[in-house]
């Protein structure tokens, strides 16, 4: 949107109309008008020009709302603008509005909140003290497009992945046990901070153990804006089962230095102002740093002796935990070409792993190793790659590595985040793809603000609507770390697609691979092209057709498995020669030649 210089910040005065440009040519229209289409889903006269372009989604986009109680909608509000997707949205509306700054966006968003009737688009447009407000439509398709591309994209990979990975026939999953379940261990839980005098910072660690402590010591790392409460649910299941638990929470990138920031137009351009550079260092050394001071505990604590094998330990981090665990198991924080990369970036179709990683330009060495021999597995869900280590630090990885990434992800996506650094970690090496999962699908929801789920541009998924995943989640990752013990046989089984396919919901389907298929790996390779070359809309048109390519040749498999499976009853006389595995063929023919023979 560009704002007309009719701007003025008189109390009281709103938007009553649009006047909507497309070059030299202009046309007003009345915000009352769109209020009464939006609350009828009838073009009133004066839009009957654009009754063509008035979808059931354009209504629903205009008549959503997401009621926030009055008394806390400025905290509310504050919470998604300062976070890095809040941000994005903001330096994105800028830039097509360079009239407006993100200052007076953020204030007419928090005034709209504060209504009675919520936040909705009409609300925040009669929140914008201007009479008038200019459109540039080309700059307001661009954007729209874009955004339909990239959700166009995420349910083309959400389609293949769930095919791709399925093992076929759903069937029930069998085993002597449920990894799932509570273990029989009590669990108690001991709150502690640790000091780290050389860095000047204090570390609070939330520890979980039983009486009964056996294998290897469990170390979480939360992500950008979380606490070391995002996992809770995870924590006390793994200490039910004997493993002892520590999770981390990192001072300088947690929700309360998060809160902490203040408001800062230039952050949009500069992300150190809301994660310091320096977080990309120490968040692995906080890690490192209480590995150390739990092995002097192991030794000191009456009630805690031997409870930390400090010696073997797992990392599991989610988002920027991530990141966090991928560079102490041995990925190099390799930033050379991030400055190029960072230079480069449009706000359209920037995810704010994108911007966030940003940040580390600012560090003085470009290549940094941060590995720590002690970590034995490591477990990254949703984590936070991008440019970070460069084009070759994942590969650096050689001890057992288990990736989560959910298809619908808004701020670590699939692709870029997960799928492409999957393809460069070494054996052994896990999959797991969350299929219409979101960013924080695998938080316990006592710790996840409920408000979170109505965002129109990061919508995550509830509680309820992700249970079986979480349930999933302790049975795979028990499974997982028990591969560090002697236990490791009995609890390999539940490292398979189909336990993983046991507690998958329609809405939810879930998948386990140690590899990707081939078609996935190839169109990677064409994303990798295109994103070289072109542009990003193109890419994603390229990237669609391909995937598009992807479920066709699928569907076509099982009619010919079908087809034949038919023939083979029919006519048992008859041999049936398959058709290659390569229906799209070099020379642009779609089928290869096929023929019945008769049996001698």
């Amino acid at each position: 949107m560009l704002i007309s210089s009719a701007w003025m910040a008189t109390p009281g005065l709103a938007a009553e109309r649009l006047t909507i440009r497309v070059g030299p040519w202009t046309q007003t229209i009345e915000v009352e008008d769109l209020e009464r289409y939006a609350e009828t889903g009838i073009a009133p006269p004066r839009l009957k020009i654009y009754e063509p372009l008035l979808t059931p989604q354009v209504r629903q986009t205009l008549y959503n709302h997401l009621a926030i109680d009055p008394e806390v909608s400025d905290r509310v509000i504050n919470d998604i603008l300062q976070s890095p997707n809040g941000e994005q949205l903001l330096d994105t509306l800028a830039r097509i509005a360079p009239d407006i700054t993100a200052e007076q966006l953020r204030s007419a968003i928090q005034l709209a909140a504060s209504q009675a009737e919520g936040l909705s688009l009409l609300s925040i447009l009669r929140a914008i003290p201007a009479e008038t407000l200019e459109i540039d439509l080309t700059a307001a398709i661009a954007l729209a497009s874009q955004l339909n591309l990239s959700r166009l994209e995420s349910q083309a990979l959400s389609s293949v992945l769930e095919h791709e990975l399925s093992v076929g026939v759903e069937a029930e999953f069998e085993a002597a046990f449920a990894p799932s379940a509570p273990g029989s261990e009590a669990v108690q839980k001991w709150e502690m901070v640790f000091r780290d005098r050389q860095r000047d910072r204090d570390i609070p660690v939330d520890i979980y153990w039983s009486n009964h402590t056996s294998g290897p010591l469990v170390v979480f790392s939360h992500g950008f804006g979380a606490d070391r409460r995002f996992l809770t649910y995870l924590g006390r299941h793994l200490a039910s089962y004997g493993l002892t638990v520590a999770s981390i929470e990192h001072p300088g990138s947690n929700l309360a230095a998060l809160a902490e920031i203040p408001l800062d137009p230039r952050a949009s351009r500069q992300p150190s102002r809301i994660l310091a550079a320096t977080e990309f260092l120490d968040r692995p050394r906080d890690v490192s740093f209480i590995l150390d001071s739990l092995a002097q505990l192991n030794q000191k604590s009456y009630p805690l002796r031997g409870k930390f094998n400090t010696d073997k330990a797992v990392l599991i981090g989610h988002s920027l935990g991530g990141y966090t665990g991928l560079a102490l198991a041995g990925a190099k924080l390799d930033t050379r070409n991030l400055q190029d990369f960072c230079e480069n970036i449009l706000p359209v179709g920037l995810s704010p792993a994108d911007w966030l990683q940003c940040a580390a330009v600012e560090l003085p060495d470009q290549v940094v190793d941060l590995r720590d021999p002690r970590i034995a597995q490591v477990v990254a869900m949703n984590p936070i790659t991008g440019e970070l280590f460069g084009d070759a630090g994942l590969s650096q990885i050689s001890i057992p590595t288990l990736m989560l990434a959910s298809t619908h992800d808004g701020v670590t996506p699939t692709i870029d985040q997960q799928l492409r650094p999957f393809t460069q970690l070494a054996l052994p090496k896990y999959l797991i793809a969350v299929v219409g999962g979101t960013h924080l699908s695998v938080g316990d929801p006592s710790n996840l603000n409920p408000a979170l789920g109505k965002i129109p541009f990061m919508p995550e998924l509830r509680g309820e609507e992700t249970a079986n995943l979480r349930q999933f989640l302790q049975g795979v990752i028990l499974s997982f770390v028990k591969q560090q013990t002697s236990e490791a046989q009995i609890y390999a089984p539940f490292l398979t697609s189909a336990y993983a396919q046991s507690f998958s919901t329609p809405e939810l389907p879930l998948r386990f691979s140690t590899e990707l298929p081939s078609s996935i790996t190839s169109w990677l390779r064409l994303v990798d092209s295109w994103s070289n070359q072109h542009s990003t809309p193109l890419r994603l048109i390229t990237s669609l057709l391909h995937l598009e390519v992807i479920v066709v040749r699928r569907r076509l498999n099982v009619m010919q498995h079908q087809m034949l499976a038919y023939l083979r009853m029919s006519y048992p006389s008859l041999i049936v020669v398959h058709f290659p595995r390569n229906l799209f063929r070099p020379n642009g023919h779609l089928f290869s030649r096929r023929s019945y023979h008769p049996a001698k």
